[in-house]
């Protein structure tokens, strides 16, 4: 039995590291180092060959504490993916997730065999293990580097880092039971099983999911219980859809999109709540793999893996995103920029655990190639995500964030909200008479709180500094208000200047009207064409915001959309 002491030593360690990584984290954005790279380094120090010479080789309970917390990440990654953004990304981000991965790990496994020779299912094996990319390891590096990609880019990433993963673990799964049966022929059952645990893992997600926004709308629960029950109702959706043999990674994740696209009481609470489990989620599985590997073990694989790092980088990811993103005509700068963003993060380490829990003979192998192969990755494209980013412009500007303001969820038929927004310094909601407030859809102004008393004669009032506005309004807020309350609405629009140009045009003007007006050329079979035509043409009727065209001197600018159209254009000389 573990004694006591032990018990007291193993939680401060423990807790020691995490606080350690969290301190860290703070510190690598400064540098811009990869923070999943400092938790792997900070593991690997405090292993049996580190300063903290702490032994961890139990294969068995790695595997369960590893899948635990991927699926707390991938839960949370469900609840990051709109609906909204789905009309151009949906298509795209699952080609990615399937073809796309069989494409990544069928060349990798290539790229193996040529490397080191090994038999065929050996090499494929290898590939699908790293056949998988790391969502926290994109955004996270994103979010730290304060860039804003293109719907299109963002959302397909997005949704791809989320969802791939049930395929990379289904091959994994199957060629190790073909390495163990000692097949070379997969047959109809590999099709069988690939069906049953990606229906089961689509079907038990949605059910679970359904039922669980049910809960999380209608069961009396206190204020702090509601982030708790989405927890334990997803973790229960991914539990059982693998007893049942399915893909609870999948499930889990569609469980994640219903909760995160319902409209709930406090979801803003459920979100931090989640955010936060699944950075502690990364921070114990990249320290838990950090310990597992032996540093010396590396070197003799150094050469190989890295050949097989960069096989997989440069060849066999770009190749992949070519061929899957095919039907969906793409822009290539925005392919070359999701080629580059292909990192690897734990899955493909916790999958690299499969052939030692099954017996494989080169388990060791397979662990230590996946292991570096995920830290070429961090290192190389993780330091390098945000100048690439730039260099083929696929970021825009930052839209306009709401201001802080608190929200209260009202239960019943019409989804209302109350809303309350301070008038902070720097404001265009300062001195502006309460009357003339931007009010739409039904919303009722319901007072306004100066120095903590409501005022009576409000409707006569300006608004003051640090004046409180109440506001009954319909689900989902009212921007215009919004930006009333927002202190960077200035800086904001003279980023957006900079970026669309200093001129607003319609998308229904005539190309031949501007071509006069701004005195730049226009080819004789576009001058009919409207702007908005242009764009519909030029990228398959899914324009985002920050498409361009140019025409000459002249560039165009997708600016705001209003749904599947465009609403405003930019337009930019020079």
């Amino acid at each position: 039995m573990m004694s006591i002491e032990l018990t007291n030593t193993m939680i401060f360690w423990g807790a020691a590291l995490a606080l350690l990584c969290v301190v860290a984290s703070g510190l690598s954005r400064r540098v811009g180092a990869p923070v999943l790279l400092v938790f792997l380094v900070l593991g690997m120090l405090a292993g049996k060959e580190g300063v903290g010479g702490i032994r961890f080789d139990d294969i068995e309970q790695a595997f369960m504490f590893g899948s635990i917390a991927l699926a707390l990440i991938i839960f949370d990654g469900g609840q990051g993916a709109r609906k909204d953004t789905f009309r151009v990304s949906l298509g795209p981000a699952l080609s990615l997730a399937t073809v796309g991965v069989v494409i990544t790990a069928a060349l990798t496994g290539l790229a193996v065999r040529l490397i080191l020779g090994l038999p065929w299912l050996e090499a494929l094996l290898i590939g699908a293990i790293v056949g998988s990319t790391d969502a926290a390891a994109v955004f996270g590096l994103l979010r730290a580097a304060g860039l804003e990609l293109k719907e299109r880019t963002g959302a397909t990433l997005e949704i791809e880092s989320g969802s791939n993963d049930p395929m990379a673990i289904f091959l994994t799964i199957t060629l190790v039971e073909l390495l163990v049966l000692r097949s070379d022929y997969p047959g109809w059952e590999v099709l069988a099983a690939f069906i049953q645990q990606m229906g089961m893992g689509i079907v038990l997600g949605a059910a679970g999911g359904y039922l669980l926004v049910l809960l999380l709308k209608r069961l009396p629960l206190p204020l702090s219980m509601y982030p708790l029950l989405a927890l334990a109702g997803g973790m229960s959706v991914f539990g059982l859809t693998n007893l049942w043999g399915g893909s609870g990674f999948l499930a889990i994740y569609v469980v994640g999109i219903m909760v995160g696209n319902a409209s709930l009481p406090h979801a803003k609470d459920i979100r931090r709540l989640h955010d936060g489990v699944a950075w502690l989620a990364q921070i114990g599985m990249f320290l838990m793999l950090g310990l597992l590997i032996t540093p010396s073990s590396l070197v003799p694989v150094f050469l190989p893996a890295m050949g097989i790092a960069l096989a997989l980088i440069l060849v066999a990811r770009p190749m992949a995103v070519l061929l899957s993103l095919l039907p969906f005509h793409f822009p290539w700068r925005e392919q070359l920029f999701i080629s580059w963003c292909g990192l690897r993060g734990a899955v493909p380490i916790i999958l690299a655990l499969f052939p030692s829990l099954a017996g494989l003979e080169m388990s060791a192998t397979y662990f230590e190639l996946a292991f570096f192969v995920v830290l070429v990755s961090l290192v190389l494209q993780g330091w390098t995500i945000a100048p690439v980013a730039r260099w083929l412009r696929v970021e825009v500007p930052h839209s306009l964030e709401e201001p802080e303001h608190l929200v209260l969820k009202i239960p019943d038929d019409q989804e209302k909200e109350l809303l309350v927004y301070q008038a902070v310094t720097g404001s265009p909601a300062i001195n502006l008479p309460v009357r003339r407030l931007p009010l739409s859809g039904g919303a009722q102004l319901m007072g306004v709180v100066r120095h903590g008393i409501l005022l009576e004669d409000w409707q006569e009032q300006k608004l003051l500094a640090d004046d409180y506005v109440v506001v009954l309004a319909a689900d989902g807020g009212i921007p215009a208000l919004a930006r009333l309350f927002a202190p960077t609405e200035v800086r904001s629009y003279l980023q957006s200047s900079a970026f669309f140009g200093n001129f607003v045009i319609k998308p229904d003007a005539k190309l031949a009207d501007l071509s006069q007006m701004y005195g730049f050329e226009v080819p004789e079979a576009l001058q009919a064409m409207t702007v908005a035509a242009i764009f519909d043409k030029r990228f398959h009727h899914k324009p985002v915001v920050g498409d361009r065209v140019r025409l000459g001197v002249v560039q165009l600018v997708v600016k705001k959309l209003d749904g599947d159209r465009i609403a405003a254009v930019g337009l930019k000389l020079g």
